[in-house]
C-alpha cells in the first residue's frame, strides 16, 4: 500500500525535520515537527495535516550517500520513515565542492514521492522535500539464511512480483541501475525497494547487437537489438539477472521442501543464464506458491510404519523443547505444517520428537505453526492449542 497526501493540503505549522537535526544532532530524537513554516503535501491518504503535526520521538535511522532517514510516530502509533536529502552528505557536498550552486546541487538529488512528500520554501532553497514512506527493516542476508523457507520464499515472491511490475510499468520498462540488498527493505515479510535515484526507464539504443552487452561482474550476455534500433528486454533482463546474483541463488532452493527443489532449482538456473523473461519467472514463482499453499507440494505417503499419536484438545507442553533448523523460534523447534499428517512426519523424521503441539497461528500461507517435543511428561490446559503425543513406535 502506497499512501499519499492530497495534493490541495497546506499545513502551515510542518517544521523540516533537518532543522531540529541540525540543532540537536543526529542521533537524537525529535520530538515533534511543528514550527510556522509551510508546508504542502501531495497525493490523497488517510495521514492528515493532524497527524504530521503530531509525529513525535523522531530518531536517526541511517543514510547514504545523498539521503538520511528518520523514524517517527504517527498519534496512532504507527511508525514511518522521513527520507529527505543529507545537507551533510557525500553526494550534496561533493557537487557544491564542484559546481558552488547548492540549490542547483539540491535539485540534482530530489526524492521520489511514496506515502506523500512535503515541500519547503526555505531561504536558501525553496520547496525543499521531505519524502514519508513506509519504515522497513534492512534486509541483513546472513540473518535471511537463518529464517525459515518459507518466509524466505515470501521475499523472492515479493521480488518477482516487483520486477513484473518495473517491467510492464506506465512508464515503459524500468531498471534499476544500483540494484542491490542496501537498496531494499523488508515490510511485513515483503521485500520492496526504497532507493530510486538510479532508476531508468529509456531502453539502450543500439545499431547493431554488439552494442547491446549486459556486463556483470561473473559474466556477460549480448541481447539482440530490435529493428527500432533499442536493445531488447535490457531493463527487464538488468533486474532480473540482479534479482539472481543476490537474492535468488542464495534464498530460494536451501532448505525447501524436498518435491519443490526440481522447480525451486529451474528458476535459479533460468534467471542465472536469463533464459526466461521476467514474465515466465513470476509465473514459476506464482505456481511454487501454489503447490505450498495448496499442499500438494507433499509426496504420496502412506500411512504404514507410522507412530499411532494420541490428541489431547485444548492442551500443549510448556517445556520439554528442542532445536531444528530452520525454526521459527530460536529456542525450540517450531515449523509451520499444512495438516497434522505432514507434523507427524516431521516429528517421525526428528529422533528426539515424541510429541507436538498445534498453535491456532498461521504463517503468511495460512499454514499452522507447531511445536515439536522431547516428550509430554507436563501437559497443561490451554484452549488456543491441542498436543498429539507418541501413543506407540
Amino acid at each position: 500500500m502506497h499512501l499519499v497526501l492530497d495534493p490541495l493540503m497546506t499545513v502551515s505549522d510542518c517544521e523540516d525535520p533537518r532543522e531540529r537535526i541540525r540543532e540537536t544532532g543526529r542521533g537524537a530524537s525529535i520530538p515533534s515537527l511543528t514550527s510556522g513554516r509551510p508546508w504542502v503535501l501531495g497525493g490523497s491518504s488517510e495521514i492528515t495535516r493532524t497527524a504530521l503535526r503530531n509525529v513525535s520521538g523522531a530518531q536517526y535511522v541511517g543514510s547514504g550517500y545523498t539521503k538520511a532517514v528518520y523514524r517517527v510516530r504517527l498519534p496512532g502509533g504507527a511508525a514511518v520513515a522521513l527520507k529527505a536529502v543529507d545537507f551533510s552528505g557525500h553526494d550534496l557536498g561533493s557537487c557544491v565542492r564542484e559546481f558552488g550552486a547548492r540549490r542547483g546541487c539540491y535539485r540534482l538529488l530530489d526524492l521520489p514521492q511514496l506515502y506523500g512528500y512535503c515541500y519547503q520554501d526555505s531561504e536558501d532553497i525553496p520547496d525543499t522535500l521531505t519524502t514519508i514512506t513506509e519504515l522497513g527493516a534492512p534486509v541483513e542476508m546472513i540473518q535471511l539464511l537463518q529464517t525459515s523457507w518459507e518466509d524466505r520464499f515470501r521475499i523472492c515472491l515479493s521480488l518477482g512480483r516487483l520486477l513484473h511490475h518495473l517491467a510492464h510499468s506506465p512508464l515503459g520498462s524500468v531498471t534499476l541501475l544500483d540494484f542491490r540488498p542496501r537498496q531494499f527493505v523488508l515490510v511485513d515479510g515483503e521485500l520492496k525497494v526504497t532507493d530510486l535515484d538510479d532508476a531508468r526507464v529509456e531502453e539502450t539504443p543500439c545499431t547493431s547487437s554488439t552494442d547491446c552487452v549486459l556486463e556483470f561482474p561473473a559474466r556477460n550476455f549480448t541481447l539482440p537489438c530490435s529493428a527500432q534500433g533499442w536493445c531488447e528486454g535490457m531493463n527487464e533482463k538488468r533486474n532480473l539477472y540482479n534479482a539472481y546474483r543476490f537474492f535468488f541463488t542464495y534464498l530460494l532452493p536451501h532448505s525447501a521442501p524436498p518435491s519443490l527443489r526440481p522447480l525451486l532449482d529451474s528458476i535459479v538456473n533460468a534467471t542465472g543464464e536469463l533464459t526466461w523473461g521476467v514474465d515466465e519467472t513470476l509465473a514459476q514463482l506464482e505456481k511454487v506458491l501454489h503447490l505450498y499453499r495448496s499442499g500438494q507440494y507433499l509426496q504420496n505417503a502412506t500411512a504404514a510404519g507410522r507412530a499411532e499419536y494420541q490428541r489431547l484438545p485444548g492442551s500443549t507442553v510448556p517445556q520439554e523443547d528442542y532445536r531444528c533448523w530452520p525454526s521459527y523460534h530460536h529456542g525450540s523447534c517450531l515449523l509451520s505444517v499444512f495438516s497434522v499428517a505432514e507434523a507427524v512426519d516431521i516429528c517421525e523424521s526428528h529422533a528426539q520428537c515424541q510429541a507436538f503441539v498445534v498453535t491456532n497461528q498461521t504463517t503468511w500461507t495460512g499454514r499452522q505453526l507447531v511445536f515439536f517435543k522431547t516428550g509430554w511428561s507436563h501437559v497443561v490446559p490451554d484452549p488456543n492449542k491441542t498436543t498429539y503425543v507418541r501413543a506407540s513406535g
